[in-house]
């Protein structure tokens, strides 16, 4: 099994060095990674405790200094340790939420395709049905009617909309892998359905997982910042998203330094998502590289 895992992280690593861009998005992810995992070390304040000057008074929309670094909010609170402890809730539900899509999506696709016929039927209806749902209102909706909101409730209603894209790609793989000759003599050889799909048909259709779980994730970071930027997020966690609706919410646009940072941090960590992504994108289907 560990070697399994050694050869499974180094096949990655291949892929991702052929592209340039990809491996520093990849850098760029792990890294907020690292920064998610070790911020309560890393803040340097409470970034919920509010701050005081000498004199006692709020330090309100204080401008970035020595002292703070990328300055404070409107409650006196320290931009820099919202941003780092923030990160945490933020990859959270990404990862949590594209990780069980990405599942859930590959499984529907791979049943569908296999099997066909009734199976197929249902699976393809329901993915129909779930496609006919708007993404933003209905993660409201869920949220709503399973409120109070709580990120793990939040995670589950996001997981319920985006795994819909992955089910149909994936399917439309499996149909044509299914009639491979190596597949055709695994039944010969009396293989059962699920050795066959697991062992012969998602090592091959791997890569192409891979690229919608990238998408599953950046999808699921998108949805949590805009919930929470709307207002529906968990009142009682911080993350880049709420940090925006706390900058809007009270009218402290000019307080640049308060909504600019988390801006910047959504972007690059979806735009990382996106490159890493590609690279897998190009890995599955080569011709990909060709055009561009």
């Amino acid at each position: 099994m560990k070697v399994i895992g050694i050869n499974f992280l180094a096949q990655q690593s291949k892929i991702l060095k052929r592209n340039r861009l990809a491996f520093g998005a990849a850098m760029i992810i792990l890294f907020i990674i690292l920064i998610s995992i070790f911020s309560p070390w890393m803040a340097p304040y409470d970034p919920m405790k509010i701050n005081y000057d000498k004199n006692g008074k709020v330090l309100i929309l204080n401008p970035p200094s020595n002292k703070f670094w990328l300055g404070t909010t409107l409650y006196g609170r320290d931009v820099l340790s919202q941003i780092l402890i923030g990160s945490r809730v933020t990859l959270l539900i990404g990862f949590f939420a594209g990780f069980c899509a990405a599942l859930i999506g590959a499984n529907v696709g791979l049943f569908s395709g296999y099997f066909g016929k009734v199976t197929d039927n249902i699976l393809m209806r329901i993915t129909d049905i779930v496609y006919g749902m708007p993404f933003e209102p209905f993660i409201i909706v869920m949220v709503i009617i399973m409120s109070p909101p709580k990120i793990w409730t939040i995670g589950l209603a996001i997981t319920l909309i985006t795994w819909r894209t992955t089910a149909r790609v994936v399917r439309s793989e499996v149909l044509s892998i299914r009639e491979r000759p190596y597949i055709i003599l695994a039944k010969i050889r009396g293989a059962g359905n699920l050795r066959i799909i697991y062992k012969h048909i998602v090592p091959n259709i791997l890569p192409l997982i891979l690229v919608y779980f990238c998408a599953s994730v950046s999808w699921s970071v998108i949805a949590y910042a805009s919930i929470s930027f709307l207002g529906f997020g968990d009142p009682n966690v911080l993350s880049w998203g709420s940090m925006l609706y706390d900058v809007f919410a009270n009218g402290a646009i000019r307080a640049w330094w308060w909504f600019i940072p988390p801006g910047i941090c959504l972007s690059l960590l979806i735009i990382s998502l996106y490159l890493v992504g590609r690279a897998y994108e190009e890995y599955a289907n080569p011709r990909l590289g060709v055009i561009r």
